[in-house]
């Protein structure tokens, strides 16, 4: 059974810093690209950030450009997005995703997501 489980997230300050982490079982973890998507209440999710397999390339959300850290580390099974200078508007669900392509199979995992609220 595949499961990816988020931790880290909680109540921050506008401009502090999480640090939240997306850890994978029963799937070969560095197989997959992975990203961090955000749900804001009332609105669509939204992708954050991501990682190829390897973890050689990188995206990100302009929005989050210059303060949020995408990495991983494929030995630990765990993916982690480095929040910095968070503001209101990170608040929301962040979910992790995982994301096998091979010729026309599309193989996608969803973690549960973990609350981030920033507020004063």
């Amino acid at each position: 059974q595949v499961q990816l489980v988020e931790s880290g997230g909680g109540l921050v300050h506008p401009g502090g810093s999480l640090r939240l982490s997306c850890v994978g079982s029963g799937l070969t973890f560095s197989w997959y690209d992975m990203s961090w998507y955000r749900q804001a209440s009332g609105k669509e999710r939204e992708l954050v950030a991501a990682v190829t397999s390897n973890g050689g390339s990188t995206d990100y959300a302009d929005s989050v450009k210059g303060r949020f850290t995408i990495s991983r580390d494929n030995l630990k099974n765990t993916m982690f997005l480095q929040m910095n200078s968070l503001k209101p508007e990170d608040t929301a669900v962040y979910y992790c995703k995982a994301v096998r392509i091979i010729g026309a199979t599309r193989t996608v995992y969803w973690g549960q997501g973990t609350q981030v609220t920033v507020s004063s």
